[in-house]
Order: structure tokens, then sequence, then C-alpha cells
């Protein structure tokens, strides 16, 4: 299981310079708007992925006053540190124990971001919910973590081949054979797809509604069969459409995730608040579908979660996160998350302060 120690800071946006303790299960990092809460919850992001979970660029994360930013993290039971470092000329370092870390789902960490920008998972177009998907399927069956590189490689290739045989510079007798390896790594990323929401299914129904988010539903939309002798057949009749436009015209790099309310998509009839709650829900469904694989938990980045919900459902929301794993809350007040045993860390102005967590008797 994944828990952050501690996070040191050096000019990274208004935060002082500073070791902030976080071995906790469940820090609260508590502050008024504009203080510097979401700034402490995106430096142990970065940390950990060497990315932000916000828009902008890497130099918006700098100080205004410095050449330069870093996080340090250290990881409870492990004497390795990650580290990442962002430089104002676009230089960007993310280190374990000063080896660089690549992208591969191996190193990924897991971690779950509840924040206003992550909304596009559920209101965005549908490569991002397919993208999110894909990585969650990964982390599940770690065997199946390549099926997305590989189909995307060949479908780029069958697409160059295609603008190539339109143009008359190749072949048109080449591509069969791309059809049948397109549909070879096609079958098996659909039928992953497909099983990790089954998985997904219940779960996300149940904590919707535990939630208040009655006739919540999330179902695979695939745009293609999930045969591979029936997917190449079709990339055969859709040939001439596919020359037309010169990339590829079907398949699963086409599929829809759909998250719904009452059986309509969410993206398109929820409101902020119910899209809110969704996400929320999709969050810790990912979560269970982890634990109940064997998988450790994520490590869970919760901002301003608390602020559209009521006391009721508060209690049920640290109920929730109580049941594995480490979780970071930001709050604009610490009696926004009521929990006798929350390590509460104040943020003011960009310095920041702790409280030792609260024991019950």
């Amino acid at each position: 299981m994944l828990v952050v120690g501690a996070v040191e800071c050096r000019g990274f946006r208004n935060l002082a310079d500073a070791r902030i303790g976080l071995d906790a299960a469940l820090p609260v990092i508590c502050g008024p708007h504009g203080a510097g809460n979401t700034n402490l919850l995106e430096s142990v992001y970065i940390g950990l992925t060497g990315r932000s979970f916000r828009a902008g660029n890497d130099r918006d994360m700098i100080r205004f006053d410095e050449q330069g930013a870093r996080v340090e993290l250290e990881l409870v039971g492990r004497t390795d540190r990650l580290l990442a470092a962002l430089d104002r000329s676009g230089e960007r370092r993310h280190l374990l124990a000063g080896r660089s870390l690549g992208g591969g789902p191996s190193e990924r960490p897991l971690v779950s971001v509840f924040h206003p920008d992550r909304l596009q998972l559920v209101k965005g177009a549908p490569a991002h919910r397919r993208a999110h998907l894909d990585r969650l399927f990964g982390a599940i069956w770690p065997a199946r973590a390549d099926l997305r590189h590989r189909f995307g490689r060949t479908l780029a290739q069958r697409n160059a081949l295609v603008a190539r045989v339109r143009a008359g510079h190749a072949d048109p007798g080449s591509l069969p054979s791309w059809d049948e390896r397109l549909a070879s790594e096609a079958e098996p990323l659909i039928a992953a797809r497909a099983e990790a929401v089954e998985v997904l299914a219940t779960p996300f129904v149940e904590l919707a509604a535990g939630l208040g988010l009655a006739e919540a539903g999330i179902a695979y939309r695939p745009r293609a069969t999930g045969d591979r002798i029936e997917l190449a057949a079709e990339l055969a009749r859709r040939r001439t459409e596919g020359l037309g436009r010169a990339y590829t015209s079907y398949g699963p790099q086409l599929d829809e995730i759909e998250l719904r309310i009452a059986g309509r998509p969410l993206r398109r009839f929820g409101s902020q608040g119910q899209q809110r709650l969704a996400l929320l829900a999709l969050l810790f469904a990912e979560r269970s579908a982890l634990i109940g694989a064997g998988r450790a938990a994520p490590l869970m980045l919760l901002d301003d979660v608390m602020s559209e919900l009521d006391p009721e459902h508060r209690k049920l929301l640290v109920g929730l996160l109580a049941e594995g794993g480490q979780a970071l809350i930001t709050a604009t007040e610490a009696e926004h998350v009521p929990s006798k045993e929350a390590l509460r860390v104040a943020v003011d102005a960009g310095s920041v302060s702790q409280t030792p967590a609260l024991r019950a008797a």
C-alpha cells in the first residue's frame, strides 16, 4: 500500500519552502480558498507521477521569484525517495532514489484524483474515458497493461498506410494483412474494456446511490465487434470509406464508456453536482475493483470534495475512506471532514502547519 510519509516543497507555486509530515491515513489540508490547499495536494501528485492533474504548463508550478521548483516525497516503509523537479527552461525530471522513472504501468503509482479539472472524465470527450479505463484495467490485470499501446501502434501504422495508398504511394493490396493485424490487437482490448466495466458496474451503482445519485449507471458502448474475424471483415467492407477519409474509421478507437443518469448520458443531461458525485462514485468503484483483484488500494487525492455534501454524506464518505489506503483531502473548514483520526494540516497564504491526529478514545 502506498503511503506518503512527508512532502518537501521548494519553489512550488505559492507554498513556503518546507517539509510537511503526512504519515496518517487521512491528512486533511485546511485553509481558505486561495491559501494553497490545492497546491499542496498537487505537489504530492507531482512527486508521485512527475506531472500535474491541473490544466496549464510546467512554468505555472514554479514560484514567481524562482528559476525552478522541486518536490520530494518520503514513502512510509521505504528508504528511497521520489523527486520531481521543474525548470523554467522546460527541463523536467522525475526520479526514484536518483534513478529516472519511466512512464510504464509497472512504475506508475496508483493515484485517484478528485478535482474540478478531472470532471472532463465525466463530461469530456470519449477519449478521456477510454484512456482512463485502459489505465485501470492495466492496474487490475498487469498482463494486459500493454494492450492499449499495442493497438495504438498498429492503428497508427495502418493509418499511415491508408494515407499512402490514398496518395498513390503504396499498393492497396497490402491493406488486408493490416486489417488482420489491427483486428488481432483490437480483440483483446475490447474484451478487457468490457470486463473492466463489468467489474465496475455494481459498485458504481451502489456507491452513486449511497452518495445521493440515484439511477446512475455505467456501460461499455463498443463501436466494433469483439471478434477478430468479423472485425477484419468489416474493415475490408469499409476500405473505400477509410481511403476517402485517409484514416481508419472503424474499431475500438471510437468506443464510448458511458456514465448515465436515469438511462441518459450524464455528460449531456447531468447537472454539475450530479457529475461531481458520479466522478466520486467512479473513483471509489475503481478502488473497490483494485482491492477485489488483490491489488493495492490507490492513494486518493480529493480536492474540496466535501463542499457540496450534507453532513450525512460527509460521514458516509469518511467511512468509505476508512476501508483502505491513504487519502488526502482539502477543505475550507476542518469540521467538513468528520473524523477523530484525521491529521490536520493548516494552510495560510502558502505557509503550512500541522496538528497531530486526534485518536478516538
